[in-house]
């Protein structure tokens, strides 16, 4: 446990530092790469002209601006980070990262339109905090562990191998 653990925190800040921290070409493209598939991707359900460039117009007062902090990249290089560190066969860890990478992006702009759901109802921008850090992060962390949980249990790892002879 102790080792997963290490793993764990060195590959977050080597993950985090080579693809989400601004320390390189690399993570500016991929950060500004995926928060444009997020708004493409969020646009279709959005009243036309809601999406002005990165911010989703909810009022003339009041508006949400997809940045590079809501594009999805955080839980998800927490999740790769995990599949990681976690003792597996090396085969499958890019299969459930990819896996991973797909259903995060969807859950994702799912997340953002809930928020934008919310604060358009009658209470306005007092539904934000329930909705994004409340809603929206528990969907994210239910996702991530339910993803890793599935990982875990499709990695062979804990499995109690043929005895032989």
């Amino acid at each position: 446990m102790k080792k997963f653990v290490l793993l764990y925190l060195l590959a977050l800040v080597l993950l985090f530092t080579l693809f989400y921290a601004e320390t390189n070409i690399l993570s500016r493209v991929l950060n500004d790469t995926q928060t444009s598939l997020t708004l493409m991707m969020l646009e279709p359900f959005l009243k036309p002209g809601q999406l002005q460039g990165i911010d989703i117009i909810i009022s003339p007062l009041y508006r949400i601006i997809i940045t590079q902090a809501c594009n999805g990249m955080i839980p998800i290089l927490f999740y790769f980070a995990a599949i990681v560190a976690y003792p597996s066969r090396l085969w499958i860890k890019p299969l459930w990262m990819g896996a991973g990478y797909l259903i995060f992006t969807l859950v994702n702009v799912l997340r953002i339109l809930i928020v934008v759901y919310f604060v358009e109802q009658e209470g306005g921008r007092d539904n934000f905090y329930l909705a994004h850090d409340i809603f929206g992060n528990a969907l994210l962390m239910i996702v991530g562990l339910g993803l890793f949980i599935l990982f875990i249990g499709s990695s062979g790892q804990g499995r109690k191998q043929p005895e032989k002879g």
